[in-house]
């Protein structure tokens, strides 16, 4: 069973390395278009640059936007609200009129110890071909920020992760946090993905993906990986994102009490705000854990689907534990592995989080697969909190900072499906339901 793994998490590599491949290809600062150009100045980035940005996006082959994002990110943002700071909300690159080049620019705030530090994250980096020499420009104006105690970048590529190092930002200290923990909850669309990406013909997929989905299932029954876990002194509890307060409020005041770390802001407003997001072509389940009617835990779930591949995918988004209890920790992981199961996603994820929390999820005996470089960068104002935050006990990292799963694939009002989630559905291949069908018992 080992090879059979090895295989999977390969093919998994192999999808995302590609693409990969081709993002990094995107940022070369090396590549020169022939003949003159028109020459680029960069500007501070406003509201009314919103389609010219969006057309360079798809230029780009950068996920889409919406206008009404861009107000809930720069208008209803808490990190601004809260302290009235003026800040850009990007830089762009314009030449003879047109955008060729762009940046986001998102506050947030952060917690370390009774200190509220103010942060910024990096988003959407995207330039033309011709003008990619002058992309950096575009990175130099984001560090040179003032009033900012820390600059954070969580979806970085290997060529923006170099970029970072040369601004002289750090890799997070975070053990394991490039390591993706994983179960494949169903098997047979799971394997016809691969064999989609991997191009193999189609005769040989639907036989490919027959036997691939077998020995997935044989795999899940030998090594028990699937989350189970029961507590009597535990209920679960689903809420919506607007649902989400005051009990909240106290969990997030006691996790600050807990230790010395550095977390991103999770008071209720500033959930809400970063879970709610306009035309969200994906999903989002709130669940809770109570204990005798006391909030002592939560998980966010993020559902959403590659458009290339028609993979469905639930990942961990955020998870608070009290203490980092195991048995909270467990019994939220396994409520969040039933939710991935009962919307119909082919794998679900867990990236990031201390090794406390990961511990907990390794009882399950999950596949693994490594991102081909470190996606998280930081770099703090000051040297002394820098050299601080080199500490992996420091950190809280996981999908909730910076912008990883603050922006997602959204539609504008106009365009939006009455139910975008059926729709989602609705564009994936129907698959046979002998093969699809999920024994609970069994499996």
């Amino acid at each position: 069973m080992e090879s059979i793994e090895k295989k999977i998490t390969g093919a998994m590599l192999t999808m995302i390395r590609s693409r990969r491949a081709v993002s990094a290809a995107d940022l070369d600062t090396s590549v020169h278009a022939p003949g003159p150009i028109a020459p680029a100045k960069i500007r501070e980035a406003r509201f009314s640059d919103f389609d010219a940005v969006a057309r360079l996006k798809q230029r780009g082959d950068l996920n889409p936007d919406s206008y009404e994002n861009w107000q809930r990110l720069w208008q209803r943002n808490p990190a601004l609200l809260r302290h009235e700071i003026e800040r850009p909300i990007g830089w762009v690159l314009e030449a003879d009129g047109a955008i060729v080049g762009y940046l986001g620019n998102i506050s947030l705030n952060y917690r370390h110890g009774d200190k509220t530090l103010t942060a910024v994250t990096a988003h959407g980096l995207v330039v033309d071909p011709p003008y990619r020499a002058l992309g950096l420009t575009l990175v130099a104006a984001y560090f040179r920020q003032k009033s900012v105690d820390l600059f954070i970048s969580t979806t970085a590529i290997e060529a923006v992760g170099k970029i970072a190092l040369a601004f002289k930002s750090s890799p997070l200290p975070q053990p394991d946090y490039e390591t993706v923990l994983f179960w494949i909850l169903r098997p047979y669309g799971f394997a016809r993905a691969l064999m989609h990406k991997l191009k193999v013909g189609h005769a040989l997929s639907l036989i490919g993906a027959v036997l691939t989905s077998l020995v997935l299932r044989a795999d899940k029954i030998l090594r028990r990986r699937r989350p189970r876990h029961t507590s009597s002194s535990l209920t679960i509890q689903e809420i919506g994102i607007h649902e989400i307060g005051h009990d909240f409020e106290a969990l997030w005041a006691g996790k600050q009490e807990e230790g010395l770390r550095l977390l991103a802001d999770r008071t209720p407003a500033t959930l809400r705000w970063h879970f709610e997001i306009p035309g969200d072509r994906g999903s989002a389940n709130v669940l809770c854990c109570y204990k005798n009617y006391e909030l002592v835990g939560y998980t966010v779930l993020r559902n959403d689907m590659n458009s290339e591949s028609g993979l469905r995918t639930s990942t961990i988004a955020d998870l608070i534990a009290k203490n980092d209890a195991p048995d909270v920790v467990q019994t939220l992981l396994t409520a969040a592995y039933n939710q991935a199961q009962k919307t119909g996603s082919h794998t679900f994820e867990l990236l990031g989080f201390p090794p406390r929390i990961r511990q907990a999820a390794l009882a399950w005996n999950p596949f693994r697969r490594k991102y081909p470089a470190c996606p998280f960068f930081y770099k703090a104002a000051n040297p002394e909190l820098h050299k601080t935050l080199s500490d992996a006990t420091a950190w809280y990292a996981s999908p909730y900072d910076g912008d990883a799963t603050l922006i997602r694939p959204s539609y504008t009002t106009s365009s939006a499906p009455e139910n975008p989630r059926q729709e989602i559905r609705d564009t994936v291949d129907q698959l046979p339901a002998v093969l699809e069908q999920e024994h609970s018992e069994v499996f």
